[in-house]
């Protein structure tokens, strides 16, 4: 297939827009706070409106998710996604600064380092489990010459999904499990899955529904997870994949160490099919937010404080310890 074959989607792919300058074509960004506001100007869009990467993703696809959603005076969002690869590359005027910015500095000369060898982990098989009710590991990857989810075609999301359970289906010990496509799930392991708090749903976020990432849903997407339910891998949700392990507890060097291993596997078992994942020397792992960039990796622990999260200093005290609070449950 040529490039131009690639089965368009959202109503940016539109050669007309061209008839007009790019004054004309330029978005009312006056009451946005996102990262990609503060970054784009008239004179960057017109010098890069033009472009497009050899899937055929445009600036006003980077751009579209940050347009629609202006953002909240207090909370800056990323406002831009790459639809494949190439887009970190083509598209860098734009990016570079906003990865920069939201990466505290990270400078377009940087190399990213990843360590997954859970020998480097110092502590963290301590938690106190009178307060630590889950501890988990999560990440996203990409998998190479496939355009990302708010691109992608029908017939991309499936060889991906296929990829994945040839793939899957090989973990062994306590890595075996089982895969559920999300569009022939029974009732029952759907409700399973829900008590599990493993299922992911139709996103609603206007964020991820304006970048194009919910198209067809829920054709090609789905959760494999294994038979310990300690180990789980999204498929074509916000990226190609999601890999979390988590655990009941505070024990995190074993939740860290399951992740690792884990995600070792699946990295060599793609590379033995011929699809290695998106990574190089300067952004580390390739992912569809530019917030995901690098190692990808948040760690996550679900923590009982019943009088402290009362406290009016709780705010106070979690950015004085670098944390981030995530919703209650």
């Amino acid at each position: 297939e040529q490039p131009g074959d690639i089965m368009p989607f959202g109503n940016t792919h539109n050669a007309l827009k061209m008839n007009y300058s790019s004054e004309q074509e330029y978005p009312d960004l006056s009451k946005h706070n996102n990262h990609m506001a503060k970054v784009l100007t008239p004179d960057m869009y017109a010098n890069l409106r033009d472009k497009e990467t050899p899937s055929g993703f445009t600036l006003d696809d980077v751009i579209q998710t940050g347009v629609d959603n202006p953002g909240h005076p207090f909370i800056m969002t990323v406002g831009c996604v790459a639809g494949d690869e190439e887009t970190y590359e083509v598209f860098k005027e734009l990016l570079d600064p906003v990865i920069e910015d939201r990466h505290g500095g990270y400078k377009p000369s940087d190399k990213h380092k990843t360590d997954l060898n859970p020998e480097n982990l110092q502590g963290g098989d301590d938690l106190d489990p009178n307060y630590v009710l889950s501890s988990r590991v999560r990440t996203g990857r990409s998998i190479r010459g496939f355009c990302l989810p708010p691109h992608c075609s029908r017939g991309e999301r499936r060889a991906i999904e296929n990829l994945s359970i040839e793939s899957l289906d090989i973990l062994d010990g306590d890595l075996k499990g089982k895969y559920y496509a999300l569009k022939n799930m029974t009732e029952e392991e759907q409700q399973q899955l829900i008590d599990d708090h493993f299922l992911f749903d139709k996103p609603v976020s206007p964020l991820l529904l304006a970048s194009g990432m919910a198209r067809d849903w829920p054709d090609g997407r789905g959760i494999w997870h294994n038979d310990n339910k300690t180990f789980l891998v999204w498929v074509n949700e916000e990226d190609h994949l999601r890999v979390i392990s988590m655990q009941k507890g505070g024990n995190m060097r074993e939740v860290f160490t399951r992740f690792c291993t884990g995600l070792t596997k699946i990295e060599a078992l793609f590379k033995e099919r011929g699809h290695e994942f998106m990574w190089n020397e300067h952004l580390g792992y390739v992912l569809t937010c530019p917030s995901n960039l690098g190692t990808g990796l948040r760690a996550g622990v679900h923590v009982k404080l019943p009088n402290v999260s009362k406290h009016e200093k709780f705010g106070e005290i979690l950015k004085r310890l670098r944390l981030q609070k995530r919703g209650t449950g």
